[in-house]
Formats: structure tokens, C-alpha cells, sequence
């Protein structure tokens, strides 16, 4: 059974303020908790049902598991349907951004992305194609917002987020920069070439101004229909299949 304090503690990291205060976040569901537990990620505490109490038997000891009732995991959930395994995972101090390590590969920029399912699977989308760095703009949604994790699926604990001022990073960095926008070339007589940094921006606003006087090539893909615009989240996967692709070639 849980204690006051620890449904306190618990319901309070869905919120950003507290996630930076106490320095945890919540994964859910037993497939995504086990991702985390084979990362890098400090796991601190696996809440469970007594129903998947065997599934915790090899996992390590050095995790503090605690079963508990379908009722307790409600409480602490942010699901409408809870499932039967919480961890309570230690946000990393991830170390100054090295720029030698996005050479000779694409990364993703994100600037002012604020839906967090379009976050969570940006982040999916990049880890089924390799990317395994996003760079964030400042006020882009936090990662460990609990909607952004359910939606990577497991694929945070494959990608690194970094949050910075785009506009000191992106010059720094000495990568081609492409973005997405409407007035861009067609990306599919594109030369990607096999290092860069690709650039999607706001869902409503695009990318900003300030960050659009720093690409390099800016690119779009090709409209055949009507629809005013594509979704970020799938304009992101469509742009990473055809880089990946130009890489093979």
C-alpha cells in the first residue's frame, strides 16, 4: 500500500514543475518500464500489481520494487486505463551538448514543438530511422511530460533530448542545416549528402524567424492533394525515411 507521501510525491510529477524539483519522472506499462531498465536511465522504484509480480523476479535487485493495488496504481496513473507496472525513473544530467558527436550523422532540431503527442512520437519516429540525438528549442513541451513518454513507446530511453538556444547551438554545431518549410526544394530531388542537422517546426507557426536565417537548404514535401498542411509528427517521419533512404544509396 502507498503511503500519503509517496501518492503525493507520485501524482505531483505530472507536473513539469515538481519532475525539476524532485528530479524523477513516471514510465507506464511494462514493456516501456523494461526499455528504461536496459538504458542508461537510473531506475529508482517499480510500482506493481501482485498480478505481474513474477515478471519482476529477473529483473535487478538493485531497483526498490514495491507491489501494490490496482487501486493504488490508479491513483498515481495518468492513464484512463492503468496498467499493472509503474517505475519512477531519475532524470539524467545529460552533460554540455558535444557537437563532435553529431558529425558524420542527421540529427533532429525541434523548435517550439508543444503538442506532447507529437513529441512522444517524433522521438519513436526517430529512433525507428537511427536518430539517436534531438536538439529542443527552450520552450518546446519537456520530454518527461507524461504524455510525451506513454507516446515514445519506449524510444526515450534510446534518444537523447537536448534542450538549448537554437540560435547559439545551430552555428556552433558546423553541420548542413535543412528545414522544413512550404517554399523549400522538393525533397525528393534533395542530395541530403550524409551529415546534418534536419528542422521542424512549430505545428501552427513553423519554425520561428530567427531559426529559418540559419538553414542552410530548406526543403518540403512535394503537395499532390489539397490539404493546407501536414502534420509535424508524420512530415518528421516522411523527411527521416527519405534522408535514410539518399544515405543507402
Amino acid at each position: 500500500m502507498l503511503s500519503k507521501s509517496q501518492i503525493s510525491l507520485l501524482t505531483s510529477l505530472q507536473h513539469k514543475k515538481f519532475r525539476r524539483e524532485h528530479g524523477f519522472f513516471l514510465v507506464e506499462g511494462y514493456k516501456s518500464v523494461i526499455e528504461f531498465i536496459s538504458s542508461g536511465y537510473q531506475v529508482d522504484s517499480i510500482y506493481h500489481t501482485p498480478a505481474i509480480a513474477p515478471k519482476m523476479l529477473n529483473l535487478s535487485r538493485k531497483i526498490n520494487f514495491q507491489e501494490i493495488s490496482m487501486k493504488d496504481i490508479e491513483k498515481i496513473s495518468t492513464l484512463k486505463t492503468p496498467q499493472d507496472v509503474i517505475g519512477l525513473i531519475k532524470i539524467p544530467i545529460w552533460a554540455t551538448l558535444n557537437y563532435n558527436s553529431l558529425k558524420q550523422k542527421f540529427s533532429l532540431v525541434l523548435d517550439s514543438i508543444q503538442d506532447p503527442g507529437n513529441m512522444g512520437t517524433i522521438i519513436r519516429t526517430a529512433d525507428w530511422f537511427g536518430i539517436t540525438d534531438i536538439i529542443c528549442s527552450e520552450d518546446t513541451v519537456d520530454v518527461y511530460n507524461p504524455k510525451v513518454v506513454q507516446a515514445t513507446m519506449g524510444s526515450l530511453a534510446r534518444v537523447n533530448v537536448h534542450y538549448a538556444n537554437l540560435e547559439e547551438v545551430l552555428p556552433q554545431a558546423g553541420l548542413p542545416i535543412f528545414g522544413a518549410m512550404l517554399d523549400g526544394e522538393n525533397i525528393y530531388k534533395s542530395n541530403f549528402g550524409t551529415e546534418g542537422l534536419l528542422i521542424m517546426g512549430n505545428e501552427g507557426n513553423g519554425i520561428s524567424p530567427a531559426i529559418e536565417r540559419l538553414i542552410t537548404t530548406k526543403i518540403t514535401i512535394p503537395r499532390a492533394g489539397k490539404a493546407e498542411s501536414l502534420n509535424v509528427a508524420i512530415a518528421t517521419a516522411i523527411l527521416c525515411s527519405e534522408i535514410k533512404r539518399n544515405s543507402m544509396k
